[in-house]
Protein backbone atom coordinates (compact mmCIF):
# COMPACT_ATOMS: atom_id res chain seq x y z
CA UNK A 1 0.00 0.00 0.00
CA UNK A 2 1.31 3.58 -1.11
CA UNK A 3 2.32 5.87 1.99
CA UNK A 4 0.92 9.50 1.41
CA UNK A 5 3.76 11.73 1.96
CA UNK A 6 3.67 13.63 5.55
CA UNK A 7 4.91 17.61 5.30
CA UNK A 8 6.57 18.34 8.57
CA UNK A 9 6.18 21.68 10.23
CA UNK A 10 8.59 24.26 9.54
CA UNK A 11 8.90 24.97 13.17
CA UNK A 12 10.22 21.53 13.81
CA UNK A 13 14.14 20.88 14.76
CA UNK A 14 14.56 17.25 15.13
CA UNK A 15 13.69 14.30 14.08
CA UNK A 16 14.69 11.48 15.88
CA UNK A 17 14.26 7.60 14.63
CA UNK A 18 14.68 4.96 17.13
CA UNK A 19 15.57 1.87 15.17
CA UNK A 20 15.78 0.20 18.72
CA UNK A 21 15.91 0.87 22.36
CA UNK A 22 18.72 -1.83 22.79
CA UNK A 23 21.91 -1.36 23.31
CA UNK A 24 25.31 -3.12 23.79
CA UNK A 25 26.04 -1.02 26.56
CA UNK A 26 24.89 -0.58 29.70
CA UNK A 27 26.00 3.17 31.23
CA UNK A 28 24.83 3.75 34.75
CA UNK A 29 23.66 7.46 33.56
CA UNK A 30 21.47 6.62 30.30
CA UNK A 31 19.15 9.17 28.97
CA UNK A 32 16.71 6.64 27.98
CA UNK A 33 17.03 4.70 31.86
CA UNK A 34 15.43 7.83 33.26
CA UNK A 35 12.71 7.56 35.79
CA UNK A 36 11.10 3.62 36.37
CA UNK A 37 11.72 2.55 32.54
CA UNK A 38 13.52 -0.90 31.85
CA UNK A 39 11.51 -1.77 28.72
CA UNK A 40 14.43 -1.65 26.23
CA UNK A 41 12.33 -4.40 24.15
CA UNK A 42 10.08 -2.49 21.58
CA UNK A 43 9.11 -4.29 18.64
CA UNK A 44 11.19 -3.41 15.65
CA UNK A 45 10.51 -3.10 12.35
CA UNK A 46 11.96 -4.41 9.00
CA UNK A 47 14.22 -2.39 6.84
CA UNK A 48 12.05 -2.25 4.03
CA UNK A 49 9.31 -0.78 6.72
CA UNK A 50 11.70 1.51 7.73
CA UNK A 51 12.25 3.42 4.41
CA UNK A 52 9.00 2.94 3.60
CA UNK A 53 7.55 5.22 6.20
CA UNK A 54 11.21 7.56 6.15
CA UNK A 55 10.61 8.46 2.71
CA UNK A 56 7.22 9.71 3.65
CA UNK A 57 8.77 12.30 5.31
CA UNK A 58 9.05 16.04 3.68
CA UNK A 59 11.30 17.70 5.14
CA UNK A 60 13.38 20.97 4.46
CA UNK A 61 17.32 21.24 3.76
CA UNK A 62 18.79 22.04 7.62
CA UNK A 63 15.93 19.50 9.46
CA UNK A 64 17.80 16.00 8.92
CA UNK A 65 16.57 12.55 10.15
CA UNK A 66 18.56 11.48 13.20
CA UNK A 67 18.96 7.57 13.06
CA UNK A 68 19.77 6.63 16.47
CA UNK A 69 18.86 4.25 19.41
CA UNK A 70 19.54 2.33 21.71
CA UNK A 71 22.78 1.58 19.56
CA UNK A 72 21.06 2.12 16.01
CA UNK A 73 23.46 -0.37 14.38
CA UNK A 74 21.62 -3.31 16.57
CA UNK A 75 19.25 -3.06 13.72
CA UNK A 76 20.11 -6.23 11.36
CA UNK A 77 19.20 -3.66 8.66
CA UNK A 78 21.18 -0.42 9.51
CA UNK A 79 23.26 -0.05 6.56
CA UNK A 80 20.52 -1.09 3.92
CA UNK A 81 17.92 1.72 5.25
CA UNK A 82 21.04 4.63 5.17
CA UNK A 83 21.35 3.22 1.38
CA UNK A 84 17.97 3.26 0.56
CA UNK A 85 16.69 6.49 2.22
CA UNK A 86 15.43 9.15 -0.44
CA UNK A 87 18.45 11.89 -1.42
CA UNK A 88 16.10 14.43 -0.57
CA UNK A 89 16.45 13.89 3.19
CA UNK A 90 19.56 14.42 4.99
CA UNK A 91 21.00 11.48 7.27
CA UNK A 92 22.69 11.83 10.78
CA UNK A 93 23.65 9.51 12.92
CA UNK A 94 23.56 9.14 16.63
CA UNK A 95 26.01 5.67 17.56
CA UNK A 96 28.54 4.09 19.90
CA UNK A 97 30.29 2.73 16.83
CA UNK A 98 30.35 -0.43 18.13
CA UNK A 99 29.70 -1.86 14.35
CA UNK A 100 32.58 -2.76 11.67
CA UNK A 101 33.84 0.47 10.35
CA UNK A 102 35.75 -1.26 7.61
CA UNK A 103 32.34 -2.88 6.23
CA UNK A 104 30.55 0.72 7.08
CA UNK A 105 33.13 2.16 4.84
CA UNK A 106 33.06 -0.27 2.04
CA UNK A 107 29.38 0.48 1.77
CA UNK A 108 28.11 3.73 2.30
CA UNK A 109 29.05 6.98 0.59
CA UNK A 110 30.55 9.36 2.79
CA UNK A 111 28.70 12.13 1.01
CA UNK A 112 25.31 10.63 1.76
CA UNK A 113 26.12 11.58 5.36
CA UNK A 114 27.37 14.79 4.74
CA UNK A 115 25.89 18.55 4.53
CA UNK A 116 26.49 21.68 5.55
CA UNK A 117 26.33 22.30 9.36
CA UNK A 118 27.77 23.43 12.71
CA UNK A 119 28.34 19.47 13.97
CA UNK A 120 29.38 16.08 12.04
CA UNK A 121 26.60 14.11 10.98
CA UNK A 122 28.18 11.23 13.20
CA UNK A 123 28.07 12.13 15.69
CA UNK A 124 29.89 9.34 18.23
CA UNK A 125 29.48 9.02 21.86
CA UNK A 126 32.34 7.72 24.88
CA UNK A 127 31.73 5.93 27.79
CA UNK A 128 35.02 5.27 29.66
CA UNK A 129 33.72 2.47 31.68
CA UNK A 130 32.23 0.36 28.74
CA UNK A 131 34.53 1.58 25.96
CA UNK A 132 38.37 1.15 24.86
CA UNK A 133 39.81 4.68 23.95
CA UNK A 134 42.43 3.35 21.75
CA UNK A 135 40.11 1.92 19.98
CA UNK A 136 37.45 4.18 19.16
CA UNK A 137 40.10 6.42 18.20
CA UNK A 138 41.62 4.13 15.65
CA UNK A 139 37.83 3.54 14.27
CA UNK A 140 37.35 7.43 14.08
CA UNK A 141 40.22 8.15 12.51
CA UNK A 142 39.54 5.65 9.98
CA UNK A 143 36.12 6.89 8.99
CA UNK A 144 37.67 10.66 9.17
CA UNK A 145 40.53 9.52 6.55
CA UNK A 146 37.46 8.17 4.30
CA UNK A 147 35.99 11.62 4.26
CA UNK A 148 33.26 10.78 6.86
CA UNK A 149 32.04 13.41 8.77
CA UNK A 150 32.44 12.77 12.19
CA UNK A 151 32.73 13.46 15.48
CA UNK A 152 32.58 12.49 19.36
CA UNK A 153 30.66 13.37 21.97
CA UNK A 154 31.27 12.51 26.07
CA UNK A 155 28.42 12.83 28.82
CA UNK A 156 30.05 15.13 31.43
CA UNK A 157 28.79 12.76 34.60
CA UNK A 158 30.16 13.67 37.66
CA UNK A 159 32.16 10.58 38.00
CA UNK A 160 34.04 10.04 34.80
CA UNK A 161 34.28 13.91 34.36
CA UNK A 162 37.87 14.45 34.73
CA UNK A 163 38.58 11.54 32.60
CA UNK A 164 36.02 12.90 29.50
CA UNK A 165 37.79 16.05 29.46
CA UNK A 166 41.05 14.24 29.78
CA UNK A 167 40.09 12.56 26.41
CA UNK A 168 39.09 15.88 25.08
CA UNK A 169 41.95 17.05 25.13
CA UNK A 170 43.63 14.18 23.43
CA UNK A 171 41.41 14.01 20.95
CA UNK A 172 41.68 17.66 19.87
CA UNK A 173 45.49 16.68 19.05
CA UNK A 174 44.68 14.01 16.93
CA UNK A 175 42.49 16.32 14.61
CA UNK A 176 39.21 14.51 16.17
CA UNK A 177 36.32 17.00 17.05
CA UNK A 178 35.20 16.00 20.50
CA UNK A 179 32.56 17.72 22.51
CA UNK A 180 31.21 17.32 25.73
CA UNK A 181 27.58 17.15 27.02
CA UNK A 182 25.86 18.21 30.02
CA UNK A 183 24.58 15.00 32.49
CA UNK A 184 20.82 15.38 32.77
CA UNK A 185 19.56 14.00 36.18
CA UNK A 186 20.18 13.52 39.56
CA UNK A 187 23.86 12.07 41.35
CA UNK A 188 24.35 12.42 44.97
CA UNK A 189 20.55 14.05 45.14
CA UNK A 190 21.29 16.57 43.25
CA UNK A 191 20.12 17.54 40.10
CA UNK A 192 21.88 18.48 36.90
CA UNK A 193 21.26 20.03 33.68
CA UNK A 194 20.20 23.49 32.46
CA UNK A 195 15.86 22.74 32.31
CA UNK A 196 13.33 25.55 30.89
CA UNK A 197 10.71 23.63 33.65
CA UNK A 198 12.72 22.94 36.25
CA UNK A 199 10.09 21.53 38.28
CA UNK A 200 9.38 19.31 35.57
CA UNK A 201 11.71 17.18 36.31
CA UNK A 202 11.81 16.73 40.34
CA UNK A 203 9.41 13.60 39.91
CA UNK A 204 7.67 14.34 42.93
CA UNK A 205 4.54 15.67 42.22
CA UNK A 206 2.34 14.54 38.31
CA UNK A 207 0.11 17.30 36.97
CA UNK A 208 -1.79 17.85 34.07
CA UNK A 209 -0.49 20.78 31.43
CA UNK A 210 -0.63 21.43 27.67
CA UNK A 211 2.50 20.19 25.90
CA UNK A 212 3.53 20.69 21.98
CA UNK A 213 6.96 19.38 20.76
CA UNK A 214 8.92 20.77 17.90
CA UNK A 215 10.38 16.88 17.14
CA UNK A 216 9.26 14.03 15.70
CA UNK A 217 9.86 11.57 17.29
CA UNK A 218 9.73 7.55 15.83
CA UNK A 219 9.77 4.22 17.79
CA UNK A 220 11.18 1.16 16.84
CA UNK A 221 8.23 -0.23 15.87
CA UNK A 222 7.26 3.32 13.77
CA UNK A 223 4.87 4.59 16.36
CA UNK A 224 5.14 9.06 16.64
CA UNK A 225 5.51 9.74 20.20
CA UNK A 226 4.63 13.11 22.07
CA UNK A 227 8.21 13.25 24.23
CA UNK A 228 10.74 11.41 24.70
CA UNK A 229 9.35 10.64 28.22
CA UNK A 230 6.26 8.60 26.40
CA UNK A 231 8.57 7.12 24.42
CA UNK A 232 11.36 5.47 26.94
CA UNK A 233 8.42 4.99 29.34
CA UNK A 234 6.27 2.57 27.06
CA UNK A 235 3.01 5.21 27.23
CA UNK A 236 0.74 4.48 23.75
CA UNK A 237 1.92 6.63 20.53
CA UNK A 238 -0.14 9.46 19.33
CA UNK A 239 -0.19 7.62 15.88
CA UNK A 240 2.21 5.57 13.64
CA UNK A 241 4.03 6.05 10.35
CA UNK A 242 3.08 2.81 9.00
CA UNK A 243 -0.74 4.00 8.95
CA UNK A 244 -1.60 5.38 4.88
CA UNK A 245 -3.75 8.44 6.97
CA UNK A 246 -0.88 9.39 9.57
CA UNK A 247 -0.55 13.34 9.78
CA UNK A 248 1.67 15.00 11.91
CA UNK A 249 -0.73 17.62 14.51
CA UNK A 250 1.33 20.36 15.27
CA UNK A 251 -1.10 21.05 18.00
CA UNK A 252 -0.74 21.48 22.47
CA UNK A 253 -1.78 17.62 23.91
CA UNK A 254 -2.74 17.30 27.10
CA UNK A 255 -0.63 15.41 29.55
CA UNK A 256 -0.90 14.27 33.34
CA UNK A 257 2.75 13.26 33.77
CA UNK A 258 3.89 17.00 34.65
CA UNK A 259 6.66 16.71 37.05
CA UNK A 260 8.10 13.18 35.73
CA UNK A 261 9.01 14.78 32.25
CA UNK A 262 12.21 13.07 30.55
CA UNK A 263 15.01 15.95 30.94
CA UNK A 264 15.79 15.47 27.33
CA UNK A 265 12.19 16.82 26.36
CA UNK A 266 13.13 20.14 28.84
CA UNK A 267 16.53 21.09 28.81
CA UNK A 268 17.81 24.52 27.67
CA UNK A 269 20.02 23.30 24.39
CA UNK A 270 21.32 24.83 20.83
CA UNK A 271 18.83 23.89 18.30
CA UNK A 272 20.52 22.42 14.68
CA UNK A 273 22.11 25.57 14.17
CA UNK A 274 24.18 25.41 17.13
CA UNK A 275 21.94 28.43 18.52
CA UNK A 276 21.45 28.36 22.84
CA UNK A 277 18.11 28.77 23.91
CA UNK A 278 16.43 25.56 22.54
CA UNK A 279 13.98 22.94 24.39
CA UNK A 280 12.45 20.56 22.83
CA UNK A 281 8.47 21.27 23.57
CA UNK A 282 6.47 23.96 24.94
CA UNK A 283 4.26 23.78 28.17
CA UNK A 284 1.27 25.59 29.53
CA UNK A 285 -1.21 25.14 31.99
CA UNK A 286 -4.60 23.88 30.76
Amino acid sequence: MNLKEILLPQRYNYIGCFFTLNCNLKCSYCINSFGNNNNFSKTMISGADWIRVLNRLNSHDDLPITIQGGEPSMHPDFIEIINNIKPELNIDILTNLCFDVDEFIKKVDPQRLKRKAPYSSIRVSYHPSQMKLDVLISKVLKMQNAEFSIGVYGVLYPEIQDKILKTQKKCLKLGIDFRTKEFLGEYKRKLYGTYLYPEAVRGEIKEKRLCRTSELIIGPDAGIFRCHHDLYENFPPVGNLLNPEFEVKDVFMECYNFGNCNPCDIKIKTNRFQIYGHTSVEIKNG
